[in-house]
């Protein structure tokens, strides 16, 4: 059954670039919905949605962007707009996938389009700046990136492969249909490497009584992708057993899902099990990226991209105190769990970044601040052990109990 793939992009530029993917994906017997986001030079063919139509979605017209003659007004108008008239398109089923190819202005334009639309519909850029720090252009989403790895300028016998794989990449998935299963409420978990025993258990638990458990690796991204399904309704409950991106946040690490972690559970008023899991430790990239302030520091390399440096008195104390805070804004029920032997493999006795002290302060940053009507649990053995993970799982299942 044939499928209609938006094609998002400037067409006076790039407008022979865009040709060819629209006849190579008519050549697999699909149809094209193109929508052009040029501002400056005439289209080199016409557009299923013309530039001019994206414009007023952003609230001005192509008249007014080309006599201002400045780039990024242009493209935040184009940005804006496009991300309007996608939305529109998904929601009345006029297409089944999206498609764009650009530098790293038309990887921002397209990318807020595709931005806009819910995980697991296809999205494919094809950009220049596919091979680098692609965050801001992905966000949260599932967006497939690939490197163009020469130039959008023009069809040569690199480009030309990119481009056709590129086709072959977004065909293949609007081709893809999934056989239906029965749909279980959802929980939410976070995880790290030094936490994975923990969530493994705690999540088998879980499924063995009906939930279908989505496990979220804290890179930060992971944290924020977790937050955004929460606040879209699509999550029944939470195990925050690794909440290690807050000391991150706190300290100055790379793995930071920034200051609204946590919020999402408590607006939504969701039953949530907290853990304190790897705030024992900031992550940086190679040794040589760790910071100079911090060179004196407890270090460990977990792999040769990932350092890993242990948190001190002062920082666990102030952690315990934001997750309370953050534990304090919910109106729905809400659970700390305390292992006293260990927020990790590391931080386990006789194990490298064991500080009882330093875990100490954690717990009391926590137990000094949270409510009335919020339990504290403290439990006498490592956050990877079976009973803690027994435990967390237990509690949450007793308060989804409570919410039915």
């Amino acid at each position: 059954m044939a499928k209609t793939i938006a094609i998002v992009g400037a067409l006076d530029s790039k407008g022979e670039e865009f040709k060819f993917l629209k006849d190579e994906i008519e050549r697999r017997s699909h149809r094209t919905f193109v929508i052009d986001t040029s501002v400056i030079g005439d289209p080199v063919f016409k557009a299923d949605v013309p530039r001019e139509r994206v414009a007023q979605a952003a609230g001005t017209t192509i008249g007014t962007l080309q006599g201002r003659n400045d780039r990024g007004e242009a493209m935040a108008a184009m940005s804006k707009g496009i991300a309007e008239i996608i939305e529109i398109v998904y929601n009345n089923g006029t297409i089944d996938g999206v498609i764009s190819m650009g530098g790293s202005a038309g990887t921002a334009v397209a990318t807020s389009a595709m931005r806009s639309l819910p995980v697991g519909f296809p999205k494919v850029m094809v950009s220049t700046v596919a091979a680098g720090d692609t965050a801001a252009y992905v966000g949260v989403k599932d967006i497939v990136m690939i490197p163009s790895v020469v130039d959008v300028a023009g069809i040569n016998r690199i480009s030309r492969q990119i481009y056709a794989n590129a086709v072959g990449v977004i065909v293949g998935m609007v081709e893809t249909e999934l056989e239906p299963v029965e749909e279980k409420p959802l929980i939410a978990a976070t995880m790290f490497g030094n936490t994975t025993n923990a969530v493994d258990q705690a999540r088998t638990i879980m499924e063995s009584q009906g939930y279908e458990v989505l496990v979220f690796h804290c890179t930060g991204t992971g944290g924020q992708t977790m937050e955004g399904l929460i606040a879209d309704g699509l999550v029944e409950g939470v195990l925050d057993i690794t909440t290690t991106e807050w000391a991150d946040e706190l300290v100055g690490g790379v793995l930071t899902a920034g200051p609204t972690r946590l919020e999402a559970a408590a607006a939504a008023g969701i039953p949530q099990v907290i853990v304190p899991g790897c705030m024992d430790m900031v992550n940086f990239w190679a040794p040589d990226t760790v910071p100079e302030r911090f060179k004196d520091r407890k270090l460990h390399r977990w792999n040769p991209n990932i350092t890993l440096m242990r948190t001190d008195v002062e920082e666990n104390a102030q952690l315990g105190k934001i997750l309370a805070d953050k534990a304090n804004a919910s109106s729905g029920p809400v659970s700390f769990f305390l292992p006293l032997k260990g927020l990790s493999i590391l931080d386990s006795p006789d194990n490298e970044y064991w500080w009882p002290e330093a875990d100490r302060a954690l717990f009391d940053g926590i137990m000094n601040n949270v409510r009335d009507g919020i339990s504290v649990t403290e439990m006498n053995c490592n956050i990877n052990d079976p009973e803690f993970a027994e435990a967390v799982a237990g509690k949450l299942l007793e308060c989804l109990g409570n919410k039915k």
